[in-house]
């Protein structure tokens, strides 16, 4: 049986200031420390939940959050829903949540991930809450050609202080997914987050910078229905796609 992670740490100054600087620093004894131990995968204890973890002779809160990308969507303009595919990847995903005790269910207001976030209330009896921070960075809206949107996508992903015709940037629109997160951290959870691929893309790469991303992850994007995982803002878990395995 592997080791039962820590509840807590105790770092002398020296050490704290060492992992706090490092890009991989992390609260031990949160659900990250499990995810990075035992696999993805695996819900962990009910004990991490919501963790506590003292350092420097101190008390944290740690919140774990649950960056969930929408199912699978209808190759639509507008405001498009789920594939059948992307129906079962939410179910799916949905177990797999009601497996970690959440305490609350965010949404982006748009409909894919409106009805991914639908089976997690049904499973967990949590009621969606709407957003507009949860937003994708662009959406296609059918007024101007496809492969014009795409350009106008590719272009900001490669500049990432360009303002879209929305008034946003890369940068900005991570920034907005960010400060809501930090609205999240030191409450009660775990929650789950329901949002978009280039959202979140953005926001990884606005704390970890690009050469703290797995490869392709900025070309490919974030496969539907994957799982980020955050223990407040530090990055425990990218993208982890293990629970929907046999779809």
């Amino acid at each position: 049986m592997p080791p039962e992670p820590r509840s807590r740490v105790d770092l002398n100054g020296d050490d704290f200031a060492r992992h706090r600087e490092s890009r991989s620093f992390r609260p031990f004894g949160s659900q990250a420390d499990w995810l990075w131990q035992h696999g993805r995968h695996r819900p962990p204890p009910s004990h991490l939940w919501l963790s506590i973890t003292k350092v420097y002779g101190r008390i944290y809160l740690v919140t774990t959050i649950y960056l969930v990308q929408h199912g699978d969507k209808e190759r639509l303009p507008g405001d498009p829903g789920l594939t059948e595919l992307g129906k079962r990847q939410a179910e799916v995903t949905a177990r797999w949540l009601r497996a970690t005790g959440l305490q609350a269910v965010y949404s982006s207001p748009l409909r894919r991930a409106r009805e991914t976030a639908e089976p997690v209330s049904q499973a967990t009896g949590l009621a969606v809450q709407v957003d507009s921070r949860l937003r994708e960075r662009l959406n296609w809206d059918g007024t101007q050609a496809f492969g014009t949107f795409l350009a106008e996508w590719d272009r900001s992903t490669e500049d990432r202080d360009l303002v879209l015709s929305n008034g946003e940037s890369s940068r900005s629109a991570g920034e907005r997914l960010r400060l809501f997160l930090a609205g999240l951290a030191g409450g009660s959870g775990p929650v789950a987050v329901v949002s978009h691929g280039g959202v979140t893309v953005d926001l990884l790469r606005n704390l970890l910078g690009d050469e703290g991303l797995p490869p392709r992850l900025i070309a490919d994007g974030i496969p539907p229905c994957a799982i980020t995982t955050l223990d407040d803002l530090h990055v425990g878990g990218i993208a982890a796609t293990g629970h929907l395995t046999g779809l």
